[in-house]
């Protein structure tokens, strides 16, 4: 028996499949079908479980097990904004760390950051009521792919192309924001990058940050910074950075990179007005995140043991992956003109195929073919509706395989890289 509802134009929206997730599915299918055959996947947004992280959420979950407070975290609902010792811990630690003068009306605790950004791109973008149409604004493309589908009037979404900073001596190249082209006014609802930036590892400098958000307060327009890879955790960042904070800036995180994706925690930090706004659309949607997970959370933070793992034990993990990934790939990549993007933080690498022959979804299925997957980067473009053959040349790939099936992997993609080019001489 089966039934086909007739959908509303919100639901065709949110049932479509969008981004990477449409290439997630092939890649299932691909593993399911080919049980006899060994993959290297290259694909995968998840992180790895590191052992002594682990552990760390274990020594946390047998502490809440054995507290007083464990039949009220997950025996009672909760307040929509979070649960208090998580915002207390929250509080504390970025006053004392980046010295803020935060309260606990500055904090607002969601499930998974990806929810943060469909609250906010649908409080601060879409149709006003008077008709206008209030942009959501990616000022620096490519960026995460899931931003593609977080609004509800998909109109809104606009992105805008960057300058490209090329090394091709080194062959290495780094996406920066095209200030010429950024369009920030009266219609701007919202702006919202990553950084670091999932899938390209680039990390927008403080004076890029500093100045999107002054264009924005202009127009009394909120920030997003979505810091779901930056520090104190989980401190994915290669290269130094600072987490800005302002009064239109919302400093986004998440716990997943810190371990912690099953519980879906997310956390925004700003201006109590725009918190409200948001605590009072999540409380329409879901009432509250997962207790359970802020109850470990809290634990964790407080202690003081998260960051010091995320710094001493996950960043110089995924450091060592991308090293090993930058090594293999110039010493087995033909001359062609191939660029990587600057490791500056997260779990990709992002691979530009200049003049490249072939589509990036043809290259990716002829990367499966030698028993590798990665992910065509033309999924990485949400809101970019203007025609870049630069969409169509590039890669990403995953620093979650073990060291040995990098290297493989990559010099596995260095000789697909070399044929495809021949052929087209």
């Amino acid at each position: 028996m089966s039934i086909n509802p007739a959908l509303s134009n919100i639901g065709s929206e949110m049932s479509r499949l969008s981004g990477v997730r449409a290439i997630m599915k092939d890649i299932i299918e691909t593993l399911r079908s080919s049980r006899d055959r060994t993959f290297i996947n290259l694909s995968a947004g998840n992180p790895l479980i590191l052992p002594e992280v682990e552990a760390l959420w274990r020594n946390c979950t047998t502490e809440l097990l054995a507290s007083d407070e464990f039949g009220e975290v997950v025996g009672r609902y909760g307040a929509s904004q979070g649960y208090q010792p998580l915002i207390d811990a929250v509080v504390e630690d970025f006053n004392q760390r980046y010295g803020l003068s935060l309260s606990d009306r500055n904090i607002l605790i969601t499930p998974g950051s990806q929810s943060l950004y469909f609250l906010a791109a649908n409080a601060f973008g879409g149709y006003t009521p008077t008709g206008q149409l209030k942009q959501i604004v990616l000022p620096l493309s490519p960026d995460y792919t899931g931003y593609g589908g977080v609004t509800l009037v998909p109109e809104a979404l606009v992105a805008y192309k960057p300058t490209l900073d090329v090394n091709q001596a080194a062959h290495r190249f780094k996406y920066r924001p095209d200030f010429s082209q950024l369009a920030v006014n009266e219609q701007t609802g919202c702006i919202i990058f990553s950084r670091p930036c999932n899938p390209t590892g680039n990390v927008l400098t403080d004076a890029e940050v500093n100045k999107i958000a002054a264009i924005a307060a202009t127009y009394e327009v909120p920030v997003l910074v979505d810091s779901a890879y930056a520090p104190p955790f989980p401190a994915l960042n290669f290269t130094e950075m600072t987490p800005i904070f302002g009064k239109n800036v919302l400093h986004c995180m998440s716990l997943s990179k810190a371990g912690l994706p099953g519980e879906r925690i997310g956390i925004a930090i700003g201006d109590e007005k725009l918190i409200q706004v948001l605590e009072s659309f999540q409380t329409n949607l879901c009432i509250h995140s997962s207790r359970y997970g802020q109850a470990i959370a809290a634990k964790a933070i407080a202690s003081g043991a998260l960051a010091n793992l995320s710094k001493t034990v996950i960043r110089p993990f995924y450091q060592q992956k991308f090293h090993i990934l930058e090594k293999t790939l110039d010493a087995a990549m033909p001359d062609v003109p191939w660029y990587l993007h600057q490791g500056e933080g997260a779990i990709f690498a992002w691979l530009w195929l200049d003049q490249l022959p072939i589509t990036d979804w043809e290259l990716y299925q002829e990367i499966k073919q030698v028993g590798v997957i990665v992910v065509p980067g033309s999924t990485f473009f949400p809101g970019l509706r203007e025609e870049w053959r630069h969409k169509q040349q590039c890669l990403r790939i995953s620093l979650t395989g073990s060291d040995t099936e990098i290297q493989q992997g990559m010099e596995r993609l260095a000789s697909v890289v070399k044929q495809v080019y021949s052929r087209s001489h």
